[in-house]
């Protein structure tokens, strides 16, 4: 599949009239001196190392690798902070003295469920990490990198932040798209639905198969063949849709090329190209309650917005979330939203991205804005409004910490519904397999062929 529009196309077709004209939307990747800063005054993702003025933000000192004796990898992980207990909590009644630090979905959640809606802020923790190899391809990067086409592909970058010193909204947020999350990974999660009742339905259960050949430790720029995320996605249950299965794989290059993605249908016994699996469509895994585009907060093409960086600044955000994983479903969903005993809310910088409908663009959710974290480029949270300017869906990732990757993983997310008051979790606290580092899939695993050869019925 190709994503087409109006705005691809135009800017697909003066790429190919005029190499300069490429040249001329080409962000310009920073200095060396500018890179230089990288592990001496930034991290080396990019992130300020010092602290914050109060303290309440530390500095950052090689964030958190230590492997608990006898863990293995995809089991639940245990929580290194377990003894610690919330500095205090935020709720209805002292919101405003905190305003300045929460998005607008945590301030419509507490002035919605006053009585039952809370933040418990807890110490923060530098606790994100990357192998050291990832390290040094984002330095490599941070001179190389170019995002080009309007913003809308980016090039030169390989194994690392591709832009560890952005310059754009659309740079940080595909820093966000490549994230460190590992090399390959398995995992279970089971996708339920919570209706403004508080009844609780399993949309699927499905199991994650996922490569990343941007980050092949092997790998390098000049063999990499522009696929960043690969995805082989089956779904367990319900019964009746037992088999169905989603591929997809997403380049670097979202004009010339697009995302591809197939589908199976177990009815069908077919495999067919599914080019609506993008953008706004409702996504079917999780029973339509979240379009397709705002999994993790953001995973697709950039092309229907324009991008800009609003500010960096400090907010509470979710964080080191490994103690939500050991609690049943039943104990971490709550009707309205999820039970606030078992969230941990922390102080971290974060870059603040809002994203306006670009012209000639379509789409259901006109404006956006992104609470991405510096440490990990991953957004944590995420508003967005109607045509009308209601506040109508706000994102919220439940983030893990991996010792063994080592990493803060953010893939397990959940979106609120405002206007019907309900929400879906996409996480795997009753899965068996909880993110798993996993030897690398074959490179035929993430095609139609397989797709087909795997059917289940």
């Amino acid at each position: 599949m190709i994503y087409r529009s109006k705005t691809m196309a135009n800017l697909r077709n003066a790429a190919l009239i005029s190499l300069a004209l490429v040249s001329a939307q080409a962000g310009a990747a920073v200095s060396e001196e500018e890179a230089a800063k990288l592990g001496k005054e930034l991290t080396p993702m990019g992130a300020i190392k010092a602290g914050n003025e109060s303290g309440e933000i530390p500095e950052w000192t090689g964030g958190y690798s230590t492997v608990p004796e006898g863990y293995r990898t995809g089991d639940p992980r245990p929580n290194p902070f377990a003894d610690e207990e919330p500095l205090f909590s935020i709720t209805a009644s002292n919101m405003d003295e905190y305003a300045d630090k929460l998005s607008e979905g945590q301030k419509l959640l507490l002035e919605k469920h006053s009585d039952t809606y809370r933040l418990d802020i807890y110490p923060t923790h530098r606790t994100a990490s990357a192998p050291e190899w990832v390290y040094e391809n984002t330095r490599k990067n941070a001179t190389r990198a170019q995002s080009v086409l309007g913003g809308y592909a980016i090039e030169n970058a390989y194994g690392g932040i591709p832009f560890p010193i952005p310059q754009t909204g659309a740079e940080v947020m595909w820093n966000h798209l490549l994230r460190w999350a590992g090399e390959s990974v398995r995992y279970d999660n089971r996708i339920n639905v919570v209706t403004a009742s508080g009844s609780v339905s399993l949309a699927s259960a499905v199991t994650n198969e996922m490569s990343f050949p941007y980050y092949f430790k092997d790998g390098s720029l000049d063999n990499f063949n522009g696929d960043f995320w690969h995805l082989y996605q089956v779904t367990t249950s319900p019964s009746f849709r037992a088999g169905e299965t989603i591929l997809i794989r997403d380049p670097l290059d979202q004009v010339n090329k697009g995302r591809q993605a197939w589908q199976y249908l177990v009815g069908q016994r077919r495999v067919r190209r599914a080019p609506n699996i993008a953008y706004d469509t409702p996504n079917s895994v999780n029973s339509g309650v979240d379009f397709f585009d705002e999994v993790s907060m953001f995973l697709g093409a950039l092309d229907k917005y324009d991008w800009k960086i609003v500010e960096k600044k400090e907010m509470y955000i979710p964080y080191n979330m490994n103690e939500f994983y050991l609690h049943s479903e039943e104990e971490v969903l709550s009707p309205n939203h999820l039970n606030p005993d078992h969230m941990r809310w922390e102080l971290h910088r974060v870059w603040v991205v809002e994203a306006t409908l670009a012209d000639g663009e379509r789409h259901s959710i006109p404006r956006k804005r992104f609470y991405v974290d510096e440490d990990t480029w991953a957004a944590m949270l995420y508003d967005g409004w109607d045509a009308q300017g209601t506040l109508w869906h706000s994102g919220q990732g439940v983030p893990f910490l991996a010792y063994e990757f080592p990493g803060q993983i953010m893939y397990p997310f959940m979106v609120y519904d405002h206007v019907k008051g309900s929400y879906q979790a996409s996480v795997f606290n009753e899965s068996e397999v909880h993110y798993e580092k996993v030897d690398r899939y074959p490179e035929d695993n993430f095609t139609p062929a397989a797709l087909s050869s795997r059917g289940v019925r």
